[in-house]
């Protein structure tokens, strides 16, 4: 398989629920032009954003089946799909399942209750999940702040390398760029290796990341195009100025609870996607007027990613 090295930027949509906590899948096409018209280049569904570990398997299905069919095999638009990473025979079922329903590629982190042992039992998880749709790129996620999983992934690559036709790369949200770069560096560039930290993007563009996959992406994106593009153009002063202001808007999310308050975000950009599941706690009515004059002060109207002509 020729490994494909994607680029720009690959939003992680929350899953919309509505108000009884269930799946609001007619929201998805209206999102999907949300994101194509702010100049996303794909969607990583059912992840940590989407509530992947809170979903059941069935509408874990029923997300993937709907971004499908919304994005419609878009050329331009890659929609991969999160496996999870407990109970392997329901990943295998899941990544059977989006190759049916024609999404672009599936991804597996590190199973999470029983943890792999070393690099080595890791690998045989990827490669049990993997071999399952070799003809669909497949990626590990890298993820080890709520896995445990802390390998090495520059030693993963060297474990499966040659042992998987379908690995594409891995997506990589984690700190240690000691071992992105390497990762990076590993066979010349042989594999796609996408950055998942928003808030330090800016460090994974100067050791030469050419896509990242951010939940700061569906509601900022802007903001991230015009750092990309200070960059390139060597203006690293403004890229500086716009990874800070990046920074102070993530900083809004510890303020208010955690990940839920990217969904706050969201109505903020007129794409209400409800709240989050249990165990993860939502804003009240007064934290979120309170919010929103944060976010205002942020001057967050500036780079916020807008609706396109036909509204949402």
């Amino acid at each position: 398989m020729k490994i494909e090295h994607l680029q720009g930027l690959i939003s992680a949509p929350f899953s919309p629920l509505n108000a009884e906590g269930e799946l609001d899948l007619d929201i998805i096409p209206a999102y999907y032009a949300f994101l194509k018209h702010n100049g996303v280049t794909g969607a990583f569904i059912n992840g940590s954003t989407g509530e992947g570990v809170s979903l059941t398997l069935n509408e874990k299905k029923l997300i993937a089946e709907a971004w499908a069919k919304a994005s419609n095999h878009d050329p331009d638009f890659k929609v991969m799909a999160f496996l999870g990473g407990t109970c392997l025979a329901d990943c295998i079922d899941l990544a059977r399942h989006a190759q049916a329903a024609g999404l672009y590629a599936v991804s597996l982190t590190s199973p999470f209750y029983f943890k792999p042992a070393n690099v080595g039992m890791l690998a045989e998880s990827c490669i049990a999940v993997a071999s399952a749709v070799p003809d669909m790129p497949f990626y590990y996620y890298h993820i080890p702040v709520l896995t445990g999983g802390n390998f090495s992934m520059f030693e993963l690559l060297k474990a499966l390398d040659g042992k998987i036709d379908n690995l594409a790369g891995i997506k990589y949200t984690h700190e240690d760029f000691m071992d992105f770069q390497s990762c990076i560096s590993f066979k010349n560039g042989k594999y796609d290796m996408l950055w998942g930290r928003d808030e330090n993007m800016l460090s994974a563009l100067a050791l030469g990341t050419k896509g990242a996959v951010g939940s700061t992406f569906n509601y900022a994106a802007p903001l991230y195009h015009e750092m990309i593009a200070a960059f390139d153009n060597n203006n690293f002063g403004k890229a500086q100025q716009l990874q800070q202001k990046s920074i102070d808007m993530i900083r809004l999310l510890g303020k208010y609870g955690g990940i839920a308050t990217g969904k706050a975000y969201m109505k903020l950009v007129g794409v209400n996607c409800g709240e989050f599941r249990l165990p993860v706690a939502n804003m009240t009515v007064d934290q979120f007027e309170s919010f929103k004059l944060d976010v205002s002060e942020l001057g967050f109207d500036d780079f916020r990613s807008t609706a396109p002509a036909a509204n949402l």
